[in-house]
């Protein structure tokens, strides 16, 4: 509900007069700055201009290609990298900023380094290695502006990983299980390496969890799906039930508990369970009322839907309280 819409209801009930409904407002803190905007605007901005820093370093090289020459390209891309760490480490006030650059040059010197000595590499080997070299340094800055884009990085690579085990398709067979396992494995690692629990030693932040959830939800979602609309449900279906009602218990527990990552999973299992009725439902009517169906598969999915923003509203309320109390 729109509190400012709610103050003009109220004052309109009760005919406040408009010095009344002025100081109404106040009180409201209409005309005062949000708190939490001078601490997460310059932490956007600093964002914002290290990535389009980062991105404009790689565009200048493509724009100069032949005009630097190999030699330049790479003497650019390290004199960035090595600038950008030397200034990390100098300026505490530009750290995150300047680190994120830093991160993006490396994943540039990856990327033309596989370019120009074409080794052969698959891309997930490009992306691994460069998540395993930025580690170090966002365990040293300790900041979200890196962790949110190493988490993307990483789940990258476990997804170009699971592609190469997989005949270099994007296809889910009962014979590509043990690849698809071992990617939803090393998904939920990163996962909880990046969970509340773990963030006195990584200082990763509420984001970074938050876009690493989101990615494995999507990876383990889609995988399962996959299983669930082959000829014959595969066992990706049942094991993607399995793990997201795992993740949902994990994220539901207070040490661990975030309303975005346990609402992405809820998500993912409504889709999983909403999609499996769908089937079950229209392979079993045989010409008969798909109205019909169609109109259970709706209810069930609304029901769905309800009781796990309920449940997802309770949970946080009662983290909210049991907090408060201790």
């Amino acid at each position: 509900m729109d509190l400012r819409l709610a103050l003009y209801e109220l004052a309109a009930e009760h005919r406040l007069e408009a010095r009344a409904s002025r100081r109404l407002e106040e009180l409201a803190g209409f005309d005062r700055q949000p708190e939490s905007l001078s601490r997460w605007l310059p932490i956007g901005i600093a964002g914002l201009a290290a990535a389009l820093g980062g991105l404009g370093l790689i565009f200048w090289i493509a724009a100069n290609w032949e005009t630097l020459g190999r030699f330049g390209r790479f003497a650019v891309l390290e004199g960035a990298i090595v600038a950008m760490g030397l200034g990390a480490f100098w300026r505490a006030g530009a750290r995150a900023a300047l680190g994120l650059v830093a991160l993006l040059a490396t994943g540039g010197l990856f990327a033309y380094f596989g370019q120009t000595y074409q080794t052969g590499a698959d891309p997930w080997q490009l992306f691994a290695l460069w998540a395993a070299l930025t580690l170090p340094l966002c365990l040293g800055l300790r900041s979200e502006l890196l962790w949110s884009p190493w988490a993307l990085v990483t789940m990258t690579a476990i997804s170009l990983w699971v592609h190469a085990h997989t005949g270099h398709r994007w296809r889910v067979e009962p014979g590509d299980l043990a690849a698809h396992l071992a990617g939803w494995s090393a998904a939920l690692l990163v996962l909880g390496f990046l969970s509340a629990p773990l963030q006195r030693i990584t200082g990763a932040g509420p984001w970074a969890l938050r876009t690493a959830a989101t990615l494995a939800v999507v990876i383990i979602t889609l995988t399962a799906l996959g299983g669930l609309f082959s000829r014959s449900v595969g066992t990706h279906y049942a094991f993607g039930l399995i793990v997201l009602a795992v993740a949902a218990a994990a994220f539901a527990a207070r040490r661990s508990f975030d309303v975005f990552a346990l609402s992405a999973v809820a998500l993912g299992l409504n889709t999983l369970l909403v999609a499996g009725l769908g089937r079950l439902l229209f392979e079993n009517s045989r010409g008969g009322d798909g109205i019909g169906s169609l109109f259970l598969l709706g209810i069930v999915a609304a029901g769905l839907l309800a009781a796990s923003v309920n449940g997802v509203l309770r949970l946080s309320r009662h983290h909210a309280a049991t907090g408060a109390l201790s």
